[in-house]
């Protein structure tokens, strides 16, 4: 099922809100960032998946440095 957008989407969707709290803060918080474009748990879960990626490769980036 789609709804608006993330807020919608943890408010109404018991399993995605239950995910969405498994988070870390900092990471649920992007998520914020991202709200309008997050209208189902597979897009949750994409967009979750495509910050860890992110953020692993900046942490190897850094790491390099």
């Amino acid at each position: 099922m789609r709804y608006i957008d993330l807020h919608d989407l943890i408010f109404h969707s018991q399993s995605s809100r239950q995910y969405f709290l498994s988070l870390p803060v900092s990471l649920q918080l992007k998520l914020h960032e991202y709200n309008s474009w997050i209208r189902c748990a597979a897009d949750l879960h994409r967009q979750v998946l495509s910050i860890e990626k992110i953020e692993h490769q900046l942490a190897v980036s850094d790491s390099l440095l």
